[in-house]
């Protein structure tokens, strides 16, 4: 029995040991649990609201942001068209039809969509009339033949 009360002081010194690394041990899980509570407060705010209800809110909204998105392309997909669909190309050319009229008097206009549709107009001054001719295009073909000038303006509109 001697032997078992030589060592009780050993193992009660043993057992305080272990209760201090035990102690040390849940400090140091602790002071981490509260670091943990700390990001999830910053991370889901002040609501009580645990990280399934946050998710799916963040989903929801990311949901609406796409159909945004979708209603903002199709929107743009419209405007597109409607510009295409406009008289945006537009050029003139200045010469002189007769030989005899001199200062470039006489003109053609291309006025174009994106598809090369719209119409031509020529003003041919002479020396004592003036005349005007219009042409419309449908998708670069002219219903009447154009002339070098007429093609000119249709090539220079084209080219903006």
């Amino acid at each position: 029995m001697s032997d078992l009360s030589d060592a009780a002081p050993w193992i009660a010194i043993g057992a305080a040991a272990a209760a201090g690394v035990a102690l040390l041990l849940s400090l140091a899980l602790y002071l981490k649990l509260r670091a943990v509570r700390k990001a999830q407060r910053v991370l889901l705010g002040s609501d009580k609201d645990d990280l399934v209800n946050f998710a799916v809110s963040l989903q929801t909204r990311i949901d609406d942001l796409h159909r945004v998105v979708d209603e903002v392309a199709a929107g743009l997909s419209r405007i597109d068209k409607r510009v295409d669909g406009t008289l945006s190309h537009v050029a003139l050319v200045r010469y002189d039809a007769y030989e005899d009229a001199g200062g470039h008097q006489s003109a053609s206009l291309a006025f174009l969509d994106a598809a090369r549709s719209g119409l031509v107009m020529s003003a041919i001054q002479g020396r004592d009339y003036a005349r005007i001719y219009v042409k419309q295009l449908d998708r670069g073909r002219a219903t009447v033949a154009l002339s070098p000038e007429e093609q000119e303006a249709v090539d220079r509109a084209m080219a903006h």
